[in-house]
């Protein structure tokens, strides 16, 4: 990095701040924990700072970039010990959150849901994960994968179709 001229560094930081922040949360919900998560995008980003000249000639470095999150986040997962995934234990705390309703009902139908969700396809997925398990807005999600909004859209809308073919409801539900 110290033989990059100014605007290769700068770009590279810029990258590295704007992206992280998603990064770390998106990986925390894959792997479960913050050591597990940081070890993800960290491997990430050495990868990147490794490619990052070539990547500033690539069209779509963004995808690229999300690309490698996604292997780093499966070398992870192939390393560690089996234990729940993050997404079970989210299925937990609704249930708790949902005081007013039965919670046992709530548990179980956030336990299929998430299980539903594990279903589909990977960029479906993804696309759930980022706009409704990070609060993530289509567009947010668009540039976190490095793909256009309409992509986003066009997967949340077939995540949704097959959701509801899944858990036997309606799309409107």
């Amino acid at each position: 990095m110290t033989q990059w001229d100014p605007p290769a560094r700068l770009s590279y930081w810029a990258f590295h701040t704007n992206r992280r922040p998603a990064y770390m949360r998106f990986a925390y919900l894959q792997l479960g924990s913050d050591a597990a998560a940081e070890d993800a995008v960290d491997a990430t980003f050495d990868t990147l700072m490794n490619d990052w000249l070539r990547m500033l000639h690539m069209d779509r470095l963004d995808a690229y970039a999300w690309t490698v999150l996604k292997q780093r986040i499966v070398d992870r997962q192939h390393r560690r010990v089996p234990c729940p995934r993050p997404m079970d234990v989210s299925a937990f705390e609704a249930a708790l959150k949902e005081a007013h309703c039965d919670q046992y009902e709530v548990l179980t139908d956030t336990i299929r849901f998430y299980s539903a969700v594990s279903r589909l396809a990977e960029r479906q997925r993804d696309t759930v994960i980022l706009r409704y398990g990070l609060q993530c807005t289509p567009g947010e999600a668009a540039s976190v994968m490095g793909v256009d909004e309409a992509t986003v859209r066009s997967q949340l809308g077939q995540a949704h179709r097959r959701l509801a073919r899944l858990l036997d409801v309606s799309v409107e539900s």
